[in-house]
């Protein structure tokens, strides 16, 4: 893993850039909005992948493996915090004396000097970027806007458009989120996570409060969140709009019904308004809510927002339906922290019915597996009824020894509700014998745990001839 180093200078131009690891969904997205630029881009990554092929259709040179002969003329080389340093791409740009810049540098020298909505918190964000960016198009607007999945409704995780504004998805996970100048700043929650990066729970928190008080305009920021509630009360802003179902929120959600996809009613100054997603589960209102205060503050009306907030149909990876198998549906959610996971599940179990929901669930970073194990066994032996558990995707990590997806399944209370397959295709086929007609399988993991949904459709299939 390479720690961004902010205080490195972004070029004032650059007209070739090479992106090490362009197949990712934040950095291909990132790299198109280079070529709409008319910037020469070229990237590499491990593994072919759909959105490298889509990115050669758009014109960028794109390689499978990481060589330096992949660099060409680039003057300016973007990065992931995931590549190795000792990465042959990276080490060559350094030793060249090209620039080298972190993507959220390059996202930073994107942005420029637009008004900018920026979107942090441990889970949600990714969502509620979609619905703030599907509502203000639906509103007429025109925003850029870079997420960190795709929008359903658009195909992809970028856009450039002709407004002024500029919204995106910004990560706290490496404290890159305070490198950019917000006007408006949402907090969906602050739930400790990364503190690999952070350290303690009061750095994490102490990163938050310094983002949103850098919000030139406004902050909107969840009520119903403990870890929110504890960053609001150290808060400076002169403009501070909260959201959730707490009685005193600004913008408040009630009546929450999630018999299907989720209905509620939407609050605000006064005013009331009924909404129905196109989405399932409770945690789903609650980011309409903080969605709809951020468009207030952007000078929308409630009846307004709440409609164009009923066009949302969702974002890659999450509680993305992939195929049905013989009555067996197989979703993918890019759940990775147990707070994550429960609220897809409690989402799945709105809309299965009197079918079962089997988790195949992937660890991800043996730091993460390591603290949370015992709250992952938790969450998926209560709200799954059966869970196959693989092994970790250690992304940026070294192995840790004795941390494996074992440690997760180990600490079920009920060994029959769980099974840990380290085999891939093994995991495919218990999950077809396990699962019948009317059951959800539902893949959870921000790793690359979504690649193994062909195997499981092709286990689904033949087990349902035989």
């Amino acid at each position: 893993m390479i720690r961004p180093d902010l205080s490195l200078p972004i070029p004032e131009s650059i007209e070739a850039a090479h992106f090490i690891g362009i197949g990712g969904s934040g950095m291909s997205g990132l790299a198109r909005m280079f070529l709409d630029r008319g910037i020469r881009v070229s990237g590499s990554d491990r593994a072919d992948s759909p959105g490298l092929r889509a990115l050669a259709e758009r014109g960028a040179t794109v390689y499978v493996g990481h060589d330096a002969a992949h660099l060409g003329d680039a003057d300016t080389v973007i990065h992931t915090g995931a590549i190795w340093p000792e990465n042959p791409e990276y080490v060559t740009a350094k030793e060249r004396g090209l620039a080298v810049i972190h993507r959220s540098q390059a996202l930073h020298w994107l942005i420029g000097g637009r008004r900018l909505v920026s979107v942090a918190g441990a889970h949600g964000k990714t969502t509620s970027t979609g619905m703030i960016v599907t509502a203000l198009r639906r509103l007429g607007d025109d925003p850029t806007f870079v997420n960190g999945g795709v929008i359903a409704e658009y195909g992809v995780s970028s856009a450039t458009g002709a407004d002024d504004l500029f919204v995106i998805e910004a990560d706290e996970s490496d404290g890159t989120f305070l490198l950019y100048d917000t006007a408006i700043a949402l907090i969906t929650n602050i739930d400790p996570d990364h503190l690999d990066h952070y350290g303690s729970d009061e750095a994490f928190d102490a990163a938050f409060a310094r983002f949103a008080d850098g919000a030139s305009e406004a902050v909107v920021i969840s009520a119903d969140d403990a870890g929110a509630r504890r960053v609001r009360a150290r808060l400076r802003h002169p403009r501070v709009v909260t959201f959730g179902e707490d009685a005193a929120a600004d913008v408040r959600v009630s009546e929450i019904r999630t018999d299907g996809p989720v209905a509620f009613r939407l609050h605000a100054d006064g005013a009331s308004v009924e909404v129905r997603l196109q989405v399932p589960g409770a945690h789903n209102a609650v980011n309409a809510a903080g969605a709809a205060a951020v468009l207030l503050t952007l000078g929308h009306d409630l009846a307004s927002a709440a409609r164009a907030l009923e066009s949302f149909g969702g974002t890659a990876r999450r509680f993305e339906l992939h195929g049905v198998r013989h009555g067996v549906s197989v979703y993918d959610d890019y759940a990775h922290h147990p707070t994550e996971v429960a609220a897809a599940l409690s989402a799945a179990r709105t809309v299965v019915g009197d079918g079962r929901i089997i988790a195949l669930h992937q660890p991800h970073t043996y730091s993460r597996t390591q603290a949370m194990y015992r709250e992952f066994a938790d969450v998926l032996e209560t709200l799954a009824d059966h869970t196959v558990v693989l092994d970790v995707y250690g992304a940026r990590e070294d192995p840790v020894p004795g941390v494996t997806g074992e440690l997760v399944s180990g600490a079920f209370r009920d060994p029959d509700a769980v099974h840990f397959v380290a085999d891939w295709q093994a995991a495919a086929d218990y999950t077809a014998r396990v699962a019948r007609e009317g059951d959800y399988v539902i893949t959870l993991g921000c790793g690359n745990v979504n690649l193994i949904i062909p195997q499981v459709l092709d286990a689904l299939e033949r087990h349902g001839e035989d």
